[in-house]
């Protein structure tokens, strides 16, 4: 369990006595240009955006214990429902009592649909009207996902924010795109339709690949149907940056203002930047984790890769200034040592690292944006970003 002062801290920072059936409002705090400082209610905690939620697919952020990011302040986590359902199962997580309990994460937690997951199957999966059926990576059994399916799934999990069924394409098939869009559209009506919840959000997943005109009809009508939020699908899937810039700023004039935005699996500290640039609040990635477990480290301005051999007797952190647990311990030699030596250690401190900076750069976002000064801190970071500099 998390130590009682941490649980203090958390009951002072919530409303009290959160209930069944919070609205999940969403207040935006400050604007300039069109990035957004906001705070969206759930019943286990508010979420201060924008935010950065670290991935625990399987009901834990890899390498990290649930008291590690509480002590990084990490506010939401995102865990899989693809992976739970085949394993330990979806019905035995609610037996347990639910996420929360589950991996003793008191904070909120946002669930995928599977949709992703089930869609990078292509070679043992077939899709239809009604859903699709798969193979199981694990032991090739077959499954079938619908939207009712997916829904009862998220409602066993319980996580606070949850997704609707879609089908993620190709980005750059056009043929393809507007069939999986309008499969989407029908597959988002069943999923409003089956949610059986009240203390549950259901987002709705805005597809289109990167055809402008695609993306517009889909925010319009995912819109439409009254979601208490909005995500942002078929991104970072193989386009280039201009296009997935182009379309975030084709989605965010049409998507409305008053509700939260989620940019799914983006993580890279220019790609949060740029999301929040373009009307993105929420976003989650897996990659301060699986970078810590291929030996690199995030820094501000550029990716160390700690196998090279300049880092063997380099006493300096991974980066000069940075609080975090890893840095104000450990050199980069022995964080070497630990990955030359296969230590698990060296996945742990390389995971609060890279966690901890993203975490850190979407407070400092926050805190330009309501500052009036955000233009200026983002024209600076991508300055730098593309002219990366090893940190000293």
């Amino acid at each position: 369990m998390l130590p009682d002062e941490s649980l203090t801290s958390e009951k002072e920072n919530q409303k009290s006595s959160p209930v069944i059936g919070e609205d999940f409002s969403f207040e935006l705090s400050a604007r300039q240009g069109r990035a957004r400082a906001g705070v969206f209610h759930t019943p286990h905690g508010d979420l201060l955006t924008p935010v950065f939620a670290p991935v625990g697919t399987q009901a834990t952020v890899k390498a990290i214990t649930p008291a590690q990011l509480w002590e990084l302040d990490a506010n939401l986590v995102l865990a899989n429902t693809y992976h739970l359902y085949l394993r330990p199962g979806d019905e035995l997580v609610a037996e347990m009592g639910g996420l929360h309990k589950f991996m003793d994460w008191p904070r909120p937690i946002l669930t995928d649909s599977g949709g992703f997951q089930v869609f990078s199957l292509s070679d043992t999966r077939k899709v239809d009207a009604d859903g699709v059926t798969f193979k199981s990576h694990i032991d090739g059994s077959l499954h079938r996902f619908t939207p009712e399916k997916s829904i009862s799934i998220q409602e066993n999990l319980g996580g606070d924010i949850i997704m609707a069924f879609d089908e993620c394409a190709t980005p750059s098939d056009r043929e393809y795109n507007l069939r999986s869009m309008n499969r989407t559209h029908a597959w988002a009506q069943r999923c409003l339709e089956a949610k059986r919840r009240p203390d549950q959000a259901l987002f709705g997943i805005v597809q289109g690949g990167v055809f402008q005109d695609l993306r517009e009809e889909s925010a319009a009508f995912i819109a439409s149907l009254g979601f208490p939020g909005h995500a942002i699908g078929g991104l970072s899937v193989g386009e280039t940056k201009a296009e997935m810039h182009a379309m975030l700023e084709v989605v965010d004039q049409i998507l409305p203002d008053e509700k939260p935005r989620y940019l799914m699996g983006v993580g890279m500290p220019e790609d949060l930047v740029n999301g929040v640039l373009r009307g993105v609040d929420i976003f989650d990635c897996v990659l301060p984790t699986r970078l810590a477990r291929h030996n690199a480290a995030i820094t501000h301005t550029t990716r160390l890769n700690m196998m090279n051999a300049i880092y063997a007797r380099d006493p300096k952190p991974l980066e000069q200034g940075c609080t975090c647990y890893t840095c104000q311990h450990f050199s980069r030699a022995y964080l070497r040592h630990l990955i030359v030596a296969r230590e698990m250690l060296a996945a742990t401190l390389l995971s609060i690292h890279n966690i901890h900076t993203l975490l850190k750069l979407v407070r400092e976002i926050r805190q330009a944006i309501l500052g009036n000064r955000f233009e200026d801190y983002a024209a600076e970071f991508l300055a730098n970003a593309a002219n990366p500099q090893e940190t000293e």
